[in-house]
């Protein structure tokens, strides 16, 4: 006989499911950080290509790409899509419950 797993369902952002503090900036920078580098894959960087790109030095680009977000800050994560030539838009809507209170989309 199989053993029942137990399970928790996430409210849709690991660091408040782990009760970290400032969960939202954390899950805000997380969200900006890997569409950063999902944005920098797309377009096949070099790791030298992408420091140059962003303004940053190399071990901050080997930071980024290892998702090491907590050495930026979001406006830092916020400016790096201008770089690449993107757009950013804030879009404000109302927060219903159950959904999380911030969210990173591409919309290409």
């Amino acid at each position: 006989m199989t053993p029942e797993i137990e399970f928790e369902n996430s409210c849709g952002n690991v660091f408040a499911d782990l009760g970290l503090d400032h969960a939202e900036d954390l899950y805000m920078r997380a969200a900006l950080g890997a569409q950063v580098v999902a944005m920098l894959k797309a377009q096949g960087y070099t790791p030298a290509e992408a420091a140059a790109c962003l303004g940053i030095k190399p071990p901050e680009i080997s930071a980024l790409m290892c998702a090491k977000f907590h050495r930026f800050s979001q406006e830092r994560l916020i400016n790096f899509p201008n770089r690449l030539n993107l757009k950013v838009a804030i879009h404000i809507s109302t927060h219903h419950q159950g959904e999380p209170l911030q969210q990173v989309c591409l919309v290409t």
